[in-house]
């Protein structure tokens, strides 16, 4: 029987997930990791690129003696990572400085920036879906500042799933899905945006080889081969950014079609049609893999993170099954917690409140463990709700279903939650690593099994559970919402006046 192997490093872990012909998920083996700051540079975070790979190949090896197959059945390798994060490299291929995802240590180049060229933001957003806030751009002139000697040695730029890719291949591409997230792709013609380039003083030469999802883009070299325990010679096969690729593994291959994936970030997508872009630059859109298709996005910040805070300092050794069942005997509302974390989508002004939880009661009934993780579920689902009804507005299209998954959707209660708040029926994959699964799609389609991203999205995604809205909760969680976004304005105006920090920003928005 063929096999397909999907290597993932996302924000939270890095993991390897094997797959058979029909899509069942066989054996998976990963590990959480988090990434340095680098404490000369506030705001910075580092991807430590021969550390992170000696993970991802253990991994590897871990999956293929897990699942007991013969390596040599397994056909193709694909890769899918956390967006917005890359590499450089030299002349010879070799890593010479990487970032995550959201490293935000050029605060100052984006204030410059403004000022320098104050509509090209406007230009580049109305072209690449992206805004400076996470992209490519400012990093770039960060380095030409502070590390002029990095820049001029670099020779090409790829994402972590082209990087990964790149380690097993020694081939050096870029894939759109994941490359549009640097703000430097065209949507429509994924292109790169040179002339942004050439405006800013910065190499216009830094793209390589451009390919799609699916594409074959190499093969296992020996080298990769000891390290990972693939057979030499196995196909490596263009995959993408981790949110798309989990679209993809979803069968959100269709215009209108929507979903939320709840791991470390929480994404809520939506397929547009291309040439659709935000007039006020609150969403980001971003490349889709399917040919004619691009995909508006917003995104809640360190939703699974904040879990795994709560789980490890305030769980009392608990689990999250072990929690989620006391915080089931809570009734919805959470007593009227008000958890203070993510903020909506604000893409051109963007930045977090400091993380607070509001309206606790000393009661411990009313406000101990159980009750705030419910309250944290609650506002995981009313942010999520926010976020999409505003990509509905702007795309003049609501669903009646959406697609949830990730490690989140794991939790039926979770999904029922998020059924009742956004008052749409919830669909929860039987495959949870959907990330995984779409790239172990792009591998399939690479390796011939099937003719298009679409159909092979299509075949391998599978319904496992439905939840109905209880529209009975809907009046209550509206109210809740309502009471969670004024009492987040004033969370920002303490950020914005410097009596609280920030959970997070992006450069440019604070000082």
């Amino acid at each position: 029987m063929p096999y397909f192997l999907a290597i993932d490093a996302g924000t939270g872990s890095g993991r390897a997930v094997l797959f058979d012909e029909t899509g069942a998920e066989i054996a998976a083996s990963g590990q959480e990791w988090w990434h340095a700051t680098d404490p000369r540079y506030p705001g910075s975070m580092d991807f430590d690129t021969a550390g992170n790979w000696a993970t991802l190949a253990r991994c590897c090896r871990e999956v293929i003696a897990a699942a007991g197959v013969d390596p040599a059945e397994i056909r193709a390798v694909s890769a899918t990572a956390m967006r917005e994060a890359f590499v450089l490299h030299d002349e010879t291929g070799a890593e010479i400085w990487a970032c995550a995802n959201v490293d935000a240590r050029a605060s100052a180049e984006v204030h410059d920036l403004r000022a320098r060229h104050p509509e090209l933001e406007a230009e580049i957003y109305a072209r690449s879906g992206q805004t400076y806030a996470l992209g490519a751009l400012p990093r770039l002139i960060w380095l030409q500042r502070h590390a002029p000697e990095t820049l001029e040695r670099a020779r090409s730029l790829t994402m972590l799933s082209d990087w990964i890719l790149y380690r097993l291949s020694g081939e050096l591409t870029l894939e759109p899905s994941n490359g549009g997230t640097t703000g430097l792709l065209d949507l429509t013609t994924r292109e790169p945006l040179t002339e942004a380039l050439k405006t800013v003083g910065l190499p216009t030469d830094l793209f390589p080889r451009i390919v799609q999802t699916g594409d074959v883009i190499g093969k296992v070299t020996s080298g990769a081969a000891s390290e990972t325990g693939l057979p030499e010679g196995t196909l490596a096969v263009a995959g993408g950014g981790d949110c798309q690729t989990g679209a993809l593994g979803l069968g959100v291959v269709k215009e209108g079609d929507c979903a939320v994936m709840g791991g470390t970030f929480w994404q809520q997508v939506v397929n547009v049609p291309l040439g659709l872009t935000d007039p006020t630059m609150n969403l980001r859109v971003n490349p889709h893999m399917v040919a004619g298709l691009n995909q508006a996005e917003a995104i809640s910040f360190f939703t699974g993170a904040v879990m795994r805070w709560f789980r490890d300092g305030f769980g009392n050794g608990r689990s999250y099954t072990e929690l989620e069942a006391l915080s089931q005997a809570v009734p919805p509302g959470a007593h009227g917690i008000i958890p203070v974390f993510s903020d909506v989508m604000r893409y051109g002004d963007w930045f977090h409140a400091a993380p607070s939880l509001l309206n606790l009661s000393i009661d411990p009934a009313l406000g101990g463990p159980a009750a705030i993780f419910r309250a944290l579920q609650e506002n995981a689902a009313i942010v999520s709700h926010r976020n999409l009804e505003a990509v509905f507005a702007l795309s003049g299209h609501r669903p009646e279903r959406l697609v949830f998954a990730g490690g989140a959707a794991r939790s039926a209660h979770w999904a029922q939650i998020l059924a009742d708040v956004t008052g749409l029926r919830v669909t929860t994959p039987k495959v949870s690593e959907a990330t995984a699964q779409g790239c172990a799609v792009a591998a399939a389609t690479g390796a011939g099994q099937f003719a298009s991203l679409a159909e092979a999205g299509g075949a391998w995604a599978r319904i496992d559970r439905e939840f109905t809205p209880d529209t009975s909760l809907r009046g209550l969680y509206d109210e809740a919402g309502d009471a969670w976004a004024r009492a987040y304005a004033v969370q920002r105006d303490l950020v914005r006046a410097g009596v609280t920090t920030s959970m997070w920003h992006a450069p440019g928005t604070l000082g």
